[in-house]
């Protein structure tokens, strides 16, 4: 089987250096190209940055947009067994959302800690939610969740070659781990039963482009 791998950059952009140019619209405060001029906070919490920015746009208009600043995230499918077998088991987390009103199927993802790369995130975050340990991880893609307000960017794996490992969940994490064969996931998210986004991505990226139909 051909693997193809995405552009899943394991540079980690730590909660401390957010309002820097790399990771939000470039500064143009004293220049003419598109980008931001002032930037007003609003809100600094643990999970998002809220800020007003003063916007240059590409035709030279300015005016103001809300941006939530998001250190990024991590996600893994984690596969049982071959990415060759027929129906390949996928394990997943069914999980409590408050923001979704209820339990929402996903697969395992998370925050990365200040100094973690992207894979480490990922290899840390399926132990913790699943209890399994990944021997291979297969870089997928990235994607921007919704650029139209928010820099949030998740980095997606693969991984194979589970074995037991040690549940370690946050206090607010609300999970029962379900192991559905492929097929039946691609059932779910037909009918509108695998909502979450990231979980589509993955699942799908992984239909599409890693698996071999024949």
């Amino acid at each position: 089987m051909e693997i193809l791998f995405g552009t899943c950059s394991s540079v980690l952009t730590p909660w401390g250096e957010l309002m820097n140019e790399k990771t939000v619209p470039s500064d143009q405060s004293s220049g003419a190209g598109p980008g931001r001029i002032s930037s007003r906070l609003i809100h600094d919490g643990r999970v998002v940055h809220l800020s007003v920015d003063r916007v240059r746009f590409p035709d030279g208009n300015e005016g103001e947009l809300e941006l939530i600043r998001h250190r990024g995230a991590s996600a893994v499918v984690p596969i049982l067994g071959s990415l060759d077998d027929p129906d390949p088991e996928v394990v997943m987390v069914h999980q409590y959302r408050y923001a979704a009103g209820g339990y929402v199927f996903e697969i395992p993802a998370g925050l990365p800690r200040d100094g973690e790369d992207w894979e480490s995130c990922a290899r840390r975050e399926l132990e913790e939610e699943t209890g399994y340990r990944g021997r291979d991880f297969i870089p997928l893609t990235r994607f921007f969740t919704t650029p139209g307000f928010t820099n949030e960017e998740i980095h997606l794996f693969v991984a194979t070659g589970l074995t037991e490992g040690q549940v370690r969940r946050d206090e607010d994490e609300y999970i029962e781990v379900v192991h559905l064969p492929l097929s039946t996931v691609r059932g779910m998210m037909q009918e509108g039963e695998i909502v979450d986004g990231k979980s589509m991505v993955g699942l799908l990226y992984l239909d599409r482009f890693l698996r071999d139909e024949g």
